[in-house]
């Protein structure tokens, strides 16, 4: 048995049946020009021989007594016929209806006696596609993970015939390989190195702490004076999923032109968003009182071939309470440019501390039920990963995009993220069926917010350039 890290035992202990912890990915393909009728039905028959799975995806949790306490992985028989399933839209199937099958798969919990993942082909899909569902337990990958195991499961030459799960990471080690044998005093010496290094960590986070939490743009100040949102409900089990693709090139320019980041333009795209929703809502208070914070989830350094969870987190207002998108970005600059440095300053140990103390009030809220009814630190998450800037191919089938979908807490029934692919940015909304109304609208503002901040930097250098005495005209 291997025993789960601590930040991966922490998103497994929130498990509950409302807010189940599996994070999943919507992928659409174009079939290959030369494509048979049962080319999703070979493509699945080839994905069954698959034969070795390493961890976490040929293992389930252990269930000694031990770990209970400590939850660890075992080795397990893989029911392949389980865990890979064949799906049809009624042809020919829309996004809709796409749409409306992921988010019912997605609102179902893993079966936590077996490996922890899915994996749905969805053949039938309109305009000669088919789609891919995988979900997996937060315990076992998180974003970056998912990221990694698509880049070394799919292929960039479009003539390779190859069709392996996305769970086929590495090759079987041979059972003729000695393994290194550990010697009793390092046995010994290993658990005090490691404690002594936690030490160290535990004084440097609190150092960052405190560095975090001065001055006018600190986001650790904010998450303390959240305000109670319109997304801060307790959660069904049911989910709701809204998509939409931004163009990669676009986005870039407008980064380029304002001197920020690409993350701050999307960030100020997601603001301006939802601003819109809640004035549409007549949430008007909520527009006017204070901007909304989103806690951003900032990958950490993991060593090669490791699963599970890397990642901490920095909280930024986007500026909901702003009319003028420019401001949005500008605030949002400020605070993130700050945030990834403190985070980055901090050596593995403090990062790895960082993130059990920021999961730990939710952990504590939601196995006690209370996490609705305490002060909540941040509205919602909006995190964002790259998956490849080369076009992607499985068996030939171009990869047109991956939609993730991501997890729930209670009480914060909103999830944003986005994952850029070759020349787009593709966003999963995910969020509570009962609590946040008409989603998919969401997804329709995020694109017209888009070309808001467009037209609002162009009239705002227009003006600039404007010579003294006359008003610039657009």
């Amino acid at each position: 048995m291997k025993p789960l890290s601590t930040l991966d035992a922490t998103f497994l202990r929130m498990e509950s049946t409302r807010t189940p912890m599996h994070v999943g990915a919507l992928l659409t393909f174009r079939l290959p020009a030369d494509a048979p009728p049962d080319f999703v039905q070979q493509l699945t028959d080839k994905m069954r021989e698959s034969p070795f799975m390493p961890e976490p995806f040929g293992f389930r949790l252990a269930t000694s007594l031990l770990s209970r306490i400590t939850p660890a992985w075992t080795e397990a028989d893989v029911d392949i016929d389980y865990h890979l399933r064949h799906s049809a839209l009624p042809y020919p199937g829309s996004e809709r209806e796409l749409g409306q099958l992921v988010e019912r798969l997605h609102s179902h919990p893993l079966d936590l006696t077996r490996p922890l993942w899915e994996c749905h082909l969805i053949e039938g899909l309109e305009n000669n596609r088919f789609a891919l569902y995988f979900k997996a337990h937060h315990c076992a990958i998180d974003g970056m993970g998912a990221v990694g195991m698509v880049n070394k499961w799919l292929s960039t030459d479009p003539l390779d015939a190859s069709s392996q799960g996305p769970w086929v990471l590495a090759q079987k080690p041979s059972a003729n390989v000695e393994r290194p044998k550990t010697s009793l005093a390092k046995r010994f010496s290993q658990p005090a190195k490691a404690a002594a290094e936690q030490a160290v960590g535990f004084k440097e986070l609190l150092k960052g702490l405190r560095k975090m939490a001065q001055g006018p743009d600190s986001g650790a100040r904010m998450a303390l004076t959240t305000p109670r949102s319109f997304f801060n409900k307790p959660v069904s089990q049911q989910r709701r999923l809204g998509t939409q693709m931004l163009e990669l090139k676009r986005l870039k320019v407008l980064s380029k032109q304002t001197g920020t980041s690409l993350n701050d333009v999307l960030l100020t795209v997601v603001g301006s968003a939802i601003r819109r929703y809640l004035l549409e809502q007549q949430l008007e208070q909520e527009t006017a009182e204070a901007s909304l914070l989103a806690s951003v989830p900032m990958g950490l350094a993991r060593k090669d071939g490791k699963g599970g969870n890397a990642v901490a987190g920095f909280v930024v207002p986007l500026g909901t309470d702003l009319d003028d998108p420019i401001e949005r970005l500008k605030q949002i600059n400020r605070v993130t440019t700050r945030s990834k440095q403190e985070i980055s300053d901090m050596p593995a140990s403090a990062q790895g501390q960082l993130a059990l103390l920021g999961l730990s009030p939710f952990v504590a809220g939601q196995m006690l039920g209370i996490l609705p009814k305490i002060p909540p630190l941040f509205n919602f998450v909006v995190s964002n990963v790259v998956l490849s800037k080369e076009p992607l191919y499985l068996m030939g089938a171009e990869l047109e995009a991956m939609y993730p979908v991501s997890f729930l807490f209670d009480g914060y029934a909103l999830n944003i993220t986005l994952v850029g692919y070759s020349d787009h940015v593709a966003i999963g909304f995910l969020g509570c069926r009962e609590a946040v109304p008409s989603l998919q609208r969401l997804a329709v503002y995020t694109g017209e917010a888009l070309a808001e901040l467009e037209s609002a930097l162009l009239e705002s250098a227009l003006t600039e350039n404007a010579p003294t005495g006359t008003t610039a005209v657009t």
